[in-house]
């Protein structure tokens, strides 16, 4: 457990880094771009919103490479060698003194994440056993999911009282720690010497890695719409104070940490019925969102759902692209992240480009409700598919 407990100490400090920026837009845009939040507010965030989107893009490119490259080499020296390498980008997060090297600093700052959380996946699954794969993968993303709870909404709050860097010394005081306690809880886990990058790239000549990866990228590119521009719809949208912002982050997380923990328990259960109603279900309170968005409460409860619906939904995705990549498990597990930064890029793009193009702070919800359903429909091709081919099987297997 205390092995576990390390991991989700780095999942925790992941959270924190990738979505903090996410409640302090308003902040970081009116400091480095004080020209344009003069004569444009709403510009200003748009162009902050490239922040997230390119730290995202980091860990596109890093995840399956890293995890490639690094599948021969022990799992637990690899995961202290990560931990240290998100220590030192979000330091330089911290320090860099202008937009365009802080966004420098994101894009260095990405490709450890999603190497980080591949390869620990596959140490926690191993540590739970079969049958409890999800709930492995659960448990470290628990920290992921706890960060929103704890870690953003009190970043957001440091942020908005002392300047949005104190936000970066505390996520790099995190991965610190979890530096520490990866190198002291984590025991020996053996990687395979065998495997190569050329190997581990084999896992993309499979369609439905593909076809899951899609669903990854697209049906979360609607969670990442709307939780993106936040902060901005909780003040412009409900007219709320932004001290309300961190409150609303903390009900999102509580959210996403009880559909973690329960989505683990469902995915273990049924992994196809979970993935397909998760997405359902995403849609429908995204469009429930975005036609209450002005009502303070209605605003709350439906972020509390869609963090829930959403997170529910994340070990079924990660689980379900081990299942289907087959040998080919550290890059699989490093793609899964590579596929929800997609998301992550997506969503905030398109979210960024609604309000430019003068839709308002709720258009991105829309266009969530819309990237979700997107999702759902490659879900049901993948497991058509599937079914397909295990017909197949059958058939050929009987006239034998």
């Amino acid at each position: 457990m205390g092995a576990l407990l390390s991991l989700a100490i780095g999942s925790f400090g992941i959270g924190m880094t990738e979505f903090v920026v996410m409640g302090l837009l308003p902040n970081i845009s009116a400091d480095l771009l004080p020209a344009t939040w003069a004569s444009s507010p709403e510009d200003a965030v748009a162009q902050a919103g490239w922040l997230i989107t390119l730290y995202a893009l980091g860990v596109v490119i890093g995840a399956p490479t890293i995890a490639g490259v690094v599948a021969k080499y022990p799992r637990h020296r690899v995961m202290l060698a990560l931990a240290a390498a998100l220590t030192l980008g979000n330091t330089l997060t911290l320090l860099a003194p202008t937009f365009e090297l802080v966004a420098a600093s994101r894009v260095l700052a990405g490709p450890p994440h999603g190497a980080y959380f591949g390869i620990g996946a596959l140490v926690a699954a191993d540590v739970m056993g079969p049958g409890n794969r999800a709930k492995g993968v659960a448990f470290v993303l628990t920290g992921l999911t706890v960060a929103n709870v704890v870690g953003v909404p009190f970043g957001t709050f440091l942020g908005q009282r002392f300047g949005w860097r104190i936000a970066f010394l505390v996520v790099a005081l995190i991965f610190a720690l979890a530096a520490v306690m990866i190198a002291l809880t984590v025991p020996a886990h053996a990687g395979d010497p065998g495997r190569t990058l050329r190997a581990e790239l084999r896992a993309l000549r499979i369609g439905q890695v593909w076809l899951t990866l899609g669903v990854g990228a697209i049906g979360f590119g609607g969670f990442f719409a709307a939780y993106s521009y936040v902060a901005s719809i909780v003040t412009d949208v409900a007219g709320a104070p932004a001290a309300v912002v961190p409150v609303i982050l903390i009900v999102m997380g509580i959210g996403m940490t009880i559909g973690n923990l329960v989505g683990g328990h469902l995915a273990d259960r049924d992994l196809k019925r979970t993935m397909l109603a998760g997405l359902g279900a995403l849609i429908v309170v995204q469009v429930l969102l975005a036609l209450t968005a002005g009502a303070l409460i209605a605003l709350g409860l439906f972020i509390f759902l869609v963090g829930f619906v959403s997170s529910v939904l994340s070990p079924s995705i990660q689980t379900r692209l081990m299942d289907v990549a087959g040998d080919n498990q550290s890059i699989a597990a490093a793609l899964n992240h590579s596929a929800l930064n997609i998301g992550n890029a997506t969503g905030a793009f398109l979210g960024g480009v609604v309000i430019a193009a003068g839709f308002g702070f709720v258009a991105p919800v829309w266009v969530g409700a819309l990237l979700a359903a997107s999702g759902l429909v490659l879900a049901l091709v993948s497991f058509g598919l599937e079914s397909r081919s295990a017909r197949a099987t059958a058939a050929a297997d009987h006239t034998i």
